[in-house]
């Protein structure tokens, strides 16, 4: 695939953000396939369904971060431990985020975390990508501690994302897990992004 066909159509072009389906190789053991061409009825493996969405940013909804909650700078270990803190089954290593910070889609204005002054504790991060060669910005990392929720900071770590991605880039892509439980979809939905594909990533057999 080349970036003009990606470019048509990129929530249905791939599951992956283009500078990942150009370098990714997908293991023999797992097969990824758009929805419209997925039979359950066929499918001898682990099916985990994933969204991708994406967002045009013409509308941009103006960050709100409600007090007494702050925008800080933080390292790449106080993002590891943020992102282990919020999933139970997956999580990053503070090498891994290092290894990220020496990739070319790497912007160090797109490493967002918010913390709450009344403990100094970390309570929301975000972290995007942009993809200069063709404008894609990618909301890679999304979370906000299990005990701040419903407190809108998810929704603040988006919009501000989107809005220091403006003038950068040409569109943002967004996945993640149809079935996670806090629904995060629906967020992405109501922070403007649009044309929901569903990827099914099957492990062990494919329709």
């Amino acid at each position: 695939m080349n970036a003009q066909e990606y470019l048509k159509d990129p929530c249905g072009a791939s599951s992956l953000p283009f500078w990942k389906t150009e370098q990714l190789e997908i293991p023999a053991h797992i097969s990824v396939i758009r929805d419209d061409r997925f039979d359950a009825a066929l499918c001898s493996g682990t099916d985990e369904p994933y969204f991708k969405l994406v967002h045009t940013l013409e509308r941009l909804e103006r960050p709100t971060l409600t007090k007494p909650f702050e925008t800080v700078r933080c390292d790449a270990a106080d993002f590891a431990r943020h992102i282990d803190e919020c999933y139970a089954a997956e999580g990053i290593s503070c090498d891994g985020l290092a290894a990220c910070q020496k990739r070319p889609v790497y912007d160090p204005d797109l490493w967002i975390a918010v913390r709450d002054p009344a403990n100094g504790r970390i309570v929301a991060s975000g972290i995007a990508d942009l993809d200069r060669r063709i404008g894609e910005g990618i909301l890679e990392w999304i979370q906000v501690s299990p005990d701040y929720r419903r407190r809108g900071l998810g929704r603040y770590t988006v919009c501000e994302l989107l809005r220091r991605m403006r003038g950068k880039a040409r569109f943002v892509t967004v996945s993640g897990r149809m079935n996670n439980p806090c629904n995060p979809l629906k967020l992405y939905l109501s922070c403007g992004f649009v044309n929901p594909v569903i990827w099914h990533v099957v492990t062990g057999g494919a329709s």
